[in-house]
């Protein structure tokens, strides 16, 4: 297998900096920082050029903002890195991630069973998951969740799962992880490592995620954030 870990990395975010290149020393296979996609370099052209609002059901009801849109194009960098250098599988990784005891077997076992079209999450926490074991090994295993859980903090893509991802994704209406979730729409089969292995780690706050400046606008997404989540395990339930 030829497995490469890219760890996506805002070249301004310089605390975060300092942890990824020391995180390229303590991964167990080859692994290089990958330039993220910056919000504040995007124009509007940029963002019409890939972005549309409700191309899928169920509706997303939030508009991205362009920090979410410069995260999945860096996600979608990625995916690419991974057919561009004919690998076999990527371990795609966010900057603010550090690896704990186990995680090394529990990457062997992801890369020993990953088949082309496979994504495994290795999640920062297990709720919200839950499927069948498809492998296991020692205290490590591998569940096919009914509904992937939300997060990109770290994933095994396989080539062809990344094929399908950029072709589903040249243009995209909500965030990448919620994309995931619909397996319906770029076909790749999403699994989960278990135990936990990876953790976040504070080094200055989220690049992402910004914040509502009225209470009317936080207000409506905490009424809207449960009706979209319901909404999407609808919508799986039926495609499964």
């Amino acid at each position: 297998m030829k497995v490469e870990a890219f760890i996506i990395h805002l070249k301004r975010a310089t605390r975060r900096g300092e942890h990824a290149r020391g995180l390229v020393g303590r991964l167990a296979v080859k692994a290089q920082i990958l330039d993220a996609v910056d919000a504040l370099d995007m124009g509007e052209e940029d963002i019409a050029a890939v972005y549309t609002r409700s191309l899928h059901r169920p509706r997303y009801p939030f508009e991205l903002r362009k920090s979410e849109i410069a995260c999945f194009l860096s996600h979608r960098k990625a995916w690419q890195a991974i057919v561009d250098r004919g690998l076999d599988a990527g371990l795609v990784i966010e900057d603010d991630v550090d690896v704990d005891g186990g995680f090394a077997a529990q990457l062997q076992l992801a890369i020993d069973m990953v088949q082309p079209q496979d994504y495994i999450r290795f999640p920062r926490w297990p709720r919200g998951e839950a499927g069948l074991q498809v492998a296991r090994r020692g205290e490590g295993s591998i569940i096919h969740p009914e509904l992937p859980g939300l997060g990109m903090q770290m994933q095994l893509v396989g080539r062809e799962a990344a094929i399908a991802l950029l072709a589903a994704t040249e243009r995209f209406d909500r965030p990448v992880d919620t994309t995931i979730q619909m397996t319906w729409v770029h076909g790749a089969r999403v699994l989960s490592a278990r135990p936990i292995t990876i953790r976040e780690i504070d080094l200055g706050g989220s690049v992402v995620q910004g914040k509502n400046k009225t209470f009317g606008g936080r207000l409506r997404r905490e009424i809207l954030r449960p009706w979209y989540r319901v909404r999407l395990y609808v919508y799986n339930k039926m495609r499964r």
